[in-house]
């Protein structure tokens, strides 16, 4: 302002003695070329974005289903925006290490999160790191639907989810289910099913749905809950058996594989993928990055791969994942408090 202006300025003799109607108007500072480039440079980085690599934290471990659908859009989304779009997989603590990581970061772009289902019931089970989505995050677009499986080895006696609760309920307590970690999307499908179906079966934890799956068909455990990308390779090729699928209705692309709820009504366990970013990406940067995702999902070649996995890519945009969030975040807060699960 001129009048502040000017009392900050120190007066001569010539000035200070002349009236303030007579006094030279105070001629406006104009700031130096470097320092309006950097007030625009927050504005230019955004109309520019991406201007460097982005990294998508996947915060599972590298091998497993969500990690392949990373790789999956990596590659289109470079061709599409210019720069490359890198991998980082920072598994552990049921997908909290890597999610905290995202939070944490500038709200700049430079890195993303690509998580799963289990996104919903961190709340539940970190409630004193802050970490709720619904805050903590910006919605950017749901990815896709996975189908979650309920699968046995080929070698296993049970062919049905009847005759696998039924020697459930007959050994309470022997069988066993692993997960790609406590909290972990498929680990919160077991525990529901173990609920709703009273059946009292042993979680066991490992780093990943990778490493899950690997100990199922080395026999260390009964039973897994993992999406048809991870699991579907291995019952084509004779290792392992589909018993069902934890959708409310069957699967179009595996129409001979029952809902277990057909058989244990209520029971219903979605997993979905989607991408977020740190809380407060600006909206140039938002718009232009869920709208080359939802460009991607008429790619014939992306939906020949996401088919051949059983899923079903949706890359919707923010809205429909921050409705998803706003219902299953107090979905899963019942369910965890029931279970008596607790987060290492």
């Amino acid at each position: 302002m001129a009048g502040a202006d000017a009392q900050a300025r120190p007066r001569g003799p010539v000035l200070a003695g002349l009236s303030a109607a007579m006094r030279p108007a105070p001629r406006r500072r104009l700031l130096p070329l470097p320092a309006l480039l950097l007030l625009a440079g927050p504005a230019r980085a955004e109309e520019a974005w991406p201007n460097r690599p982005v990294r998508i934290v996947i915060p599972f471990g590298a091998g497993g289903p969500i990690d392949a659908v990373g790789r999956l859009l990596a590659e289109p989304l470079r061709e599409r925006l210019g720069q490359p779009f890198l991998i980082d997989n920072r598994p552990g603590a049921g997908g909290s290490i890597g999610i905290r990581a995202v939070v944490q970061a500038p709200p700049d772009g430079a890195m993303l999160l690509l998580t799963s289902a289990s996104l919903a019931s961190v709340p539940a089970l970190y409630p004193d790191q802050g970490l709720d989505p619904r805050e903590a995050l910006t919605p950017v677009s749901l990815v896709a639907d996975i189908p979650t499986a309920l699968v046995v080895r080929s070698e296993a006696p049970w062919r049905s989810v009847p005759a696998l609760v039924a020697a459930a309920r007959a050994q309470p307590g022997r069988l066993t289910y692993g997960s790609g970690g406590v909290g972990s999307s498929n680990h919160l499908a077991g525990a529901l099913f173990a609920s709703v179906a009273g059946l009292r079966l042993e979680h066991v934890s490992y780093r990943g749905a990778a490493p899950a799956m690997v100990a199922l068909l080395g026999g260390e455990i009964d039973m897994v809950f993992a999406s048809t990308v991870e699991t579907l390779p291995h019952v084509q090729a004779g290792r392992a058996r589909l018993l069902g699928v934890t959708t409310a209705q069957r699967v179009p692309s595996l129409p001979e594989t029952p809902a277990i709820a057909e058989t244990v009504p209520g029971y219903v366990a979605l997993n979905w993928y989607a991408m977020a970013a740190p809380h407060g990406l600006p909206a140039p940067i938002l718009d232009r990055l869920s709208a080359t995702l939802a460009a991607l999902r008429d790619l014939p070649e992306l939906q020949a791969r996401f088919a051949a996995a059983g899923t079903t890519p949706r890359l919707t945009g923010p809205a429909a994942l921050a409705r998803l969030l706003e219902a299953e975040v107090p979905t899963w807060q019942r369910v965890v408090t029931q279970a008596g699960i607790r987060a290492m």
